[in-house]
């Protein structure tokens, strides 16, 4: 993918991905939700820290922590969780704990969603959802290991249909168009 990655921000110092990004030669800040009064400032620090570095595109990976995402980023944030939404989604639901819901449900099918966020849970316009089946015996570590073999598929794809600048959300729905088709619609350009 022909991608920069100006920054990297943590909610966390201590997590794999601050290593794996300092190992890589990223710029990389840990802003935790803990030293801040509220929801609203932890939020406004972290994207004034992204407004600094000029970001056109915030892509969220086991970033657990909830934020508001201001007006000037609307639909310029992706997550992406490891189920299909709006199944086993919403607070709470994250890593291992919506994978073991999937099994103690009995669910045939998981997968992941990548979606644009909002100021909820797992709940912005769907970009991409990719599923797989739940073999019968499968335990939560089974489901975890399939869905994340599709997550490294499809967040890829998801990041390449926004940069792409054919997408656009309608609602609640986002849609691919043409690059040649005439439409009154705005793609969403990152």
């Amino acid at each position: 993918m022909n991608a920069e990655v100006p920054l990297v921000v943590s909610s966390r110092p201590d997590c794999k991905g601050v290593q794996r990004a300092i190992d890589a030669g990223l710029d990389c800040i840990s802003i935790c939700r803990r030293d801040f009064a509220g929801i609203t400032e932890f939020s406004e620090a972290v994207f004034d820290a992204l407004r600094e570095k000029q970001i056109d595109l915030v892509t969220l990976a086991g970033y657990l922590s909830l934020l508001h995402i201001p007006d000037d980023f609307r639909h310029r944030v992706l997550n992406i969780h490891p189920a299909l939404i709006p199944a086993f989604s919403g607070k709470g639901m994250y890593g291992h704990h919506v994978h073991d819901a999937v099994v103690a449900r009995g669910a045939k099918v998981s997968g992941c969603t990548v979606h644009f966020a909002d100021n909820e849970y797992d709940h912005g316009p769907i970009v991409l959802q990719s599923s797989v089946e739940i073999p019968e015996q499968a335990t939560a570590e089974d489901v975890a290991d399939l869905v994340f073999d599709r997550e490294k598929a499809a967040y890829p794809e998801a990041i390449r249909r926004v940069a792409s600048g054919q997408l656009y959300v309608d609602g609640r729905r986002t849609r691919l168009i043409s690059p040649h088709a005439a439409t009154a619609e705005q793609p969403t350009t990152p």
